[in-house]
């Protein structure tokens, strides 16, 4: 028995080895892992700090940018609502200036489209009531020294201010309305330089 015994403790010693052999690469293989699994980890942490950042700074610079052109936006139709202001104000002024003024207004336009030909002139109801005297022969003399002829017309033309220019087919609108329409843009431009800088 006791040779049994020995065989039986060898084989027990062995296994004892044998197991703390296995149990060893075990516990070995498993710290790898581990450490392998934090290094994994904390690089994809890492990434994802750098992508979150990135992320985060392009979200930040749409956001500013969106909110800058949304600024530039509600200043550019501010600013056009007051130069349109302007504008209507500018409009209004000159269709209350007195008879004179208003008058003498009409043939400095008038000198500006004037031309070498043969035409009427057309006034609206208002201005035909209240013409000046000296009126018609000022026309005339702008027309002549344009090298044409222009007569007046007793026939009120649809406008409210202003006037129309009719050279045979051709009609012009100088109504101060038209006149402002047309020359819009250049308004807008002009007023913004002197009310914004």
């Amino acid at each position: 028995m006791s040779g049994l015994d020995e065989i039986l403790n060898i084989i027990s010693e062995q296994q004892k080895e044998s197991e703390e052999k296995i149990l060893s690469a075990a516990r070995l293989k498993a710290e790898q892992i581990q450490a392998d699994a934090e290094t994994k980890a904390s690089k994809a942490y890492e990434d994802y700090l750098v992508r979150a950042k990135a992320q985060h700074e392009r979200d930040y610079e749409n956001s500013c940018s969106s909110v800058d052109a949304e600024i530039k936006r509600r200043l550019l139709t501010r600013r056009v609502e007051l130069i349109d202001k302007a504008v209507e104000k500018t409009l209004s002024k000159l269709r209350a200036l007195p008879d004179d003024e208003y008058f003498a207004l009409l043939i400095k336009m008038l000198t500006k489209h004037i031309r070498a030909e043969e035409g009427t002139l057309y006034l609206g109801r208002k201005d035909l009531d209240r013409l000046p005297g000296t009126f018609e022969s000022e026309v005339k003399k702008a027309a002549e020294k344009a090298g044409g002829a222009l007569s007046l017309s007793k026939a009120p033309a649809d406008i409210e201010d202003g006037f129309i220019l009719e050279y045979g087919l051709i009609s012009e609108n100088c109504s101060f309305e038209a006149v402002l329409d047309a020359e819009k843009e250049g308004i807008r431009d002009t007023a913004a330089r002197h009310l914004f800088g």
